[in-house]
């Protein structure tokens, strides 16, 4: 199994014509349910052998104006927590073995602090 989680930001304003870099931080708290099955080719039936829960929490503190190597800081929390596997399965949801998937759902916003949010880039998938 492999369930690479890659998120990237932006570095400046999204809805501007300027390239001046505007990031100053980075915030996140995802929670995740993956399933490992093993599914019958020859009926699809489908079998959960493990339900995986895992959350990856962070915040960056970014200073655009710093060298190159020097411009990031993680804050916290400095270790992630563990991967948990459940002991009781929990059922897979229609939804999680269909469109849209976590890529085609996810939606780029731009929330400045002082005006409302833009969403920046739509979801492929509603």
């Amino acid at each position: 199994m492999n369930d690479n989680f890659y998120p990237s930001v932006t570095w400046a304003v999204p809805v501007s014509d300027s390239i001046v870099p505007m990031l100053t931080g980075i915030q996140r708290d995802q929670s995740f349910t993956t399933w490992l099955v093993a599914i019958n080719m020859t009926n699809c039936d489908v079998v959960i052998l493990h339900t995986i829960k895992w959350r990856m929490k962070l915040e960056i503190e970014v200073k655009p104006s710093q060298p190159l190597g020097q411009r990031a800081k993680l804050q916290e929390p400095f270790a992630q927590e563990q991967p948990q596997v459940l002991n009781k399965n929990e059922p897979i949801p229609p939804s999680a073995l269909v469109k849209p998937n976590a890529n085609d759902a996810q939606v780029l916003m731009w929330r400045p602090k002082n005006k409302p949010a833009v969403v920046v880039i739509p979801p492929k998938r509603r």
